[in-house]
């Protein structure tokens, strides 16, 4: 089965570090999934296979300077994670301090995985970015689909 992620949710982390998932993607997320640093200073949540064949990929890396350092960035920050009975999930305090998240947060579904941004995080990525989507878009599938 193919899972795709996609969608905007707003929620709120406690100062517990505990954050709602959406029961719309719980499902797809499995009993077992890993939160880690991603990029962009947001949060990844990947399923656990579809994290099980990044890691595959990783495997494959040259043991090269920036390639240890990536996996030691993306790798140090990786936790193995389940729901507690509130579909809440519960995201270590240098997770949370990485992504800024305190209070407002934004969940985005981005194909295989789910991202968490800070609220002001995301609004400023999205007003950063938003003007050049065009311009992005040609770039990447013109070529290949004629947009």
């Amino acid at each position: 089965m193919i899972i795709m992620f996609m969608g905007e949710y707003h929620h709120t982390i406690d100062d517990k570090g505990r954050l709602t998932i959406p029961s719309k993607i719980r499902y797809e997320l499995g009993e077992e999934f890993v939160v880690t640093r991603g990029l962009d200073n947001c949060l990844f949540i990947y399923p656990k296979d579809a994290w099980n064949e990044i890691i595959l990929k990783y495997k494959d890396l040259p043991n090269t300077k920036d390639a240890r350092n990536f996996m030691r960035f993306f790798l140090s920050g990786a936790t193995l994670t389940t729901f507690d009975k509130q579909g809440r999930i519960n995201i270590p305090s240098p997770l949370t301090a990485y992504a800024d998240l305190i209070k407002e947060c934004v969940i985005i579904g981005v194909d295989d995985r789910l991202e968490v941004w800070s609220k002001d995080r995301f609004e400023s990525f999205m007003e950063t970015n938003e003007a050049n989507m065009t311009e992005i878009a040609e770039n990447l599938f013109a070529p290949k689909f004629n947009v």
